[in-house]
């Protein structure tokens, strides 16, 4: 049942239609925050992807394998992402060492505005800079290209083991998602 609802989902998301608002002028799409999650034995491939931060210095998710990990795609002009970031900020420091954040910044022309968000938020994790959308080839078939903000989190071995398109729609929904895939091991 998981499976169909993953493929529907796919599906919806690569022709447009479904409960995501459209891009009109603001060059993305809003989800709703609906959160998916997949079964262990119905995730894919690990997630390889490797990119400079935003200071030039390289970041690699498969460094950070035998953690949960949680990845938020995001741009400094995306109003929803300014909503979402304080609740993230929160995730992360609540969760500390029992997750890894990473932010993947998308559609800045210039590592500088990223940078200006990155203090403006006190963000306290890195960010892939990716304006080319390049990133995003190693979430395909999960990810839409204007669905920003989204948010992934990945499971110990890095595979996609759960998505939230558009604004993380609570406060303890990072957490409990943390939890829950940390547990499938630990628990």
């Amino acid at each position: 049942m998981k499976l169909r609802l993953i493929a529907l989902l796919i599906a919806v998301l690569a022709t447009g239609c479904s409960s995501l608002q459209g891009t009109g002028d603001k060059g993305y799409i809003s989800g709703d925050g609906q959160i998916t999650t997949i079964d262990p034995a119905d995730r894919g491939e690990p997630i390889t992807l490797t990119g400079e931060d935003l200071d030039g210095n390289e970041l690699s998710l498969e460094d950070l394998r035998g953690r949960v990990v949680v990845v938020n795609y995001w741009w400094s002009a995306c109003p929803p992402c300014r909503v979402e970031q304080p609740g993230l900020n929160e995730a992360a420091t609540e969760l500390g060492d029992a997750a890894a954040f990473v932010g993947i910044n998308i559609r800045d022309l210039s590592a500088d505005n990223g940078l200006a968000y990155v203090r403006t938020f006190d963000v306290p994790y890195p960010s892939i800079y990716d304006p080319s959308g390049r990133a995003l080839l190693a979430f395909a078939g999960v990810l839409s290209r204007n669905a920003i903000p989204s948010t992934l989190v990945l499971d110990e071995q890095g595979r996609v083991a759960a998505t939230v398109i558009g604004s993380v729609p609570g406060t303890r929904t990072i957490p409990d998602l943390v939890e829950d895939i940390d547990g499938e091991t630990s628990g």
